[in-house]
């Protein structure tokens, strides 16, 4: 008996899947069994191979939340509110990489409104410097190149930091009490007010309160920022802080705000 000639490969594969004019019993006249076999299993593998998977389906059972994230985020959340970094992707990184240390985390302690004296509020503040202290002062000498790293992360510019280090000749390291005093010398126009603004940043007591700190620390940041002032003779500098010191010796030994807040003003 003579057999029907076969058909092209292409023809048969649109018979098995059903398309065109061929169908699975015209092909069934074609193949042996076998060969039907092996071509059918060949073409659907192929078919399959080219299909785009189907999208997963979860159901809520199947989907675990690690029991912290929540948390995680919220306080995050947070923060970022708190802090209002200009660069929220760079002060993230920072943050938890921070959190995952178990270091300081770059946040402020709440909102801050914009200084007086500030035409934009990119630059530095009193929040943002006590952060800085939070994470550096234990150290008491800092790394000029940690320092640049930790004032990156707060997103500041770098030729308010390049100020600041020019008004002090510092190496590789310097004293992170000296940078303070010099920091809140840039938020200020005098320097009572910048003592103002160190007293509150060192200061235990809660916001709002004395601002107590110890003579010996307020003495020490007064004469550091007189001395780079360099305008304002040293009798003047003794007498003044001999002035303090009597109120200090009445009050444990702790300088508050009115201690000299209501003096005259040296401008820098």
């Amino acid at each position: 008996m003579r057999r029907v000639p076969r058909f092209p490969t292409k023809m048969c594969s649109m018979a098995i899947m059903g398309e065109g004019p061929y169908n699975n019993l015209c092909l069934s006249l074609l193949l042996d069994p076998g060969e039907q076999d092996s071509l059918q299993h060949a073409i659907i593998t192929k078919h399959k191979q080219t299909m785009p998977l189907p999208e997963t389906m979860f159901c809520a059972q199947q989907i675990k939340i690690p029991p912290e994230l929540p948390d995680i985020l919220k306080q995050f959340t947070i923060a970022a509110i708190r802090t209002q970094p200009r660069d929220v992707l760079q002060w993230a990184a920072a943050y938890f990489s921070a959190l995952s240390k178990g270091e300081p985390l770059p946040v402020k302690e709440r909102i801050e409104k914009p200084l007086a004296m500030e035409k934009t509020d990119i630059g530095l503040t009193p929040g943002l410097l006590k952060i800085l202290h939070k994470q550096l002062s234990p150290k008491g000498m800092v790394n000029v190149v940690e320092l640049k790293e930790k004032w990156k992360h707060l997103c500041l510019p770098e030729e308010q930091l390049n100020a600041i280090l020019q008004l002090d000749n510092f190496g590789e390291e310097l004293e992170w009490m000296k940078f303070l005093a010099l920091g809140c010398s840039m938020l200020s126009k005098s320097l009572l007010s910048s003592m103002k603004h160190a007293c509150e940043i060192l200061t235990r007591d809660p916001e709002g309160g004395a601002a107590r700190i110890p003579f010996e620390t307020f003495s020490f940041l007064y004469s550091y920022l007189a001395s780079i002032d360099g305008e304002i003779p040293e009798e003047k500098t003794e007498s003044f802080l001999h002035g303090i010191k009597e109120q200090a010796d009445q009050q444990s030994g702790m300088v508050l705000l009115r201690n000299f807040l209501t003096q005259t003003s040296t401008l820098f």
